[in-house]
């Protein structure tokens, strides 16, 4: 049997600005653009939390949640920086290291003859060493697979662990609600939630084809989530789904000739990008639009890399809708046969939805 740690380090942008500068650590902070240039937060302090304030919201709003926060802007080369230390510290202990971001990872310690291979005793051992290394905090999950080490690491947050051994298991899944199960988004919790399945002792009341009847391909694997069962290994090589590019504007857009000029240097650059990938196949376009009340909408198709195709997008989506625009994006979707399967369900369920 597995023995998987989770690292999640506590509220890692934040606490690198906390760590750096003193006068931080005891006031609501947040790291993100400022509010009157349409800035997003990266991530909030604990204090900043207790507000509501949120990762990814809209610098603007925080402040009206907090007046008070101090916003700090980014410094992607520090976090780098201190995510590359955290990451030595992961390989004193095992080379089966998957970073997810910066800021977190699975680690694969099976056959980690240190502390008498106790998975929750070397775990301890690593956010003690990257405490002495870094200055940060870090959580962790430690369980016999990467399904139930994820959900454990946000049990003790910030700064603690959590263990599930593996006769815990099971009564742990009874109570687990659906969406936190690995791959249900929030279009797939309300598929279940109009079921009646709310927990993954709901979902053990299934059979598995009766999953895949309701689910098709990612219900045989909810079988298994759903009872703490996933034979994924921590992989050591991330394979890169998809590239985007985009850009918040300082101020509304609402010029369709602008907007074009826009994307065409957005595409530009992400073609520069694309130079690293020239061995993955291309299988979608996609063009993101993000309107001034914050509204977003995407489209995507199934065409040739040129910049009149993600025009013809541009065009297509935001004729049916001409608002004032504050962010454009472009990207692309590499070919992945796994992805798919669950991404044609998603489509399903949200046109039955919409039905």
């Amino acid at each position: 049997m597995r023995k998987i740690i989770h690292v999640d380090m506590d509220a890692f942008f934040a606490s690198v600005e906390m760590r750096d500068n003193p006068a931080l650590r005891n006031v609501p902070m947040a790291v993100g653009g400022s509010s009157d240039r349409r800035g997003v937060l990266s991530t909030a302090n604990y204090l900043a939390r207790k507000f509501g304030v949120r990762s990814a919201m809209p610098t603007a709003t925080a402040m009206k949640l907090c007046p008070q926060l101090v916003l700090v802007r980014g410094n992607y080369d520090k976090y780098s920086e201190a995510s590359e230390q955290v990451h030595e510290v992961f390989l004193r202990y095992t080379d089966f290291v998957e970073g997810l971001s910066l800021d977190e990872a699975y680690l694969d310690v099976t056959s980690c003859d240190l502390f008498q291979n106790s998975a929750t005793w070397i775990a301890e051992d690593i956010r003690k060493k990257i405490f002495e290394k870094t200055g940060l905090t870090a959580s962790a999950g430690i369980a016999p697979n990467k399904l139930i080490a994820k959900m454990a690491s946000e049990y003790n947050k910030p700064n603690g662990q959590f263990t599930i051994a593996p006769w815990m298991v099971d009564d742990f899944m009874k109570t687990v609600p659906v969406e936190k199960i690995h791959g249900i988004g929030k279009v797939t919790a309300k598929y279940l939630h109009d079921l009646g399945i709310k927990t993954c002792l709901d979902m053990q009341r299934y059979t598995r084809s009766e999953l895949i009847h309701l689910l098709r391909k990612f219900g045989d694997a909810l079988y298994d989530y759903c009872r703490g069962f996933d034979e994924r290994e921590v992989i050591t090589e991330y394979e890169r789904k998809s590239l985007s590019n985009e850009s918040t504007f300082d101020r509304d857009i609402s010029d369709f000739e602008e907007m074009k000029s826009q994307l065409i240097t957005m595409v530009s650059d992400l073609k520069e990008s694309l130079l690293s990938y020239e061995d993955r196949e291309i299988k979608n376009l996609h063009v993101k639009i993000k309107y001034h009340d914050f509204k977003q909408t995407t489209i995507e198709r199934q065409l040739p890399l040129e910049e009149e195709n993600f025009l013809l997008l541009l065009e297509e989506r935001w004729s049916q809708d001409p608002r004032p625009v504050r962010l454009l994006g472009v990207g692309v979707k590499f070919y992945d046969e796994i992805c798919e399967e669950y991404e044609e369900l998603q489509l399903d369920l949200l046109t039955n939805d919409s039905a």
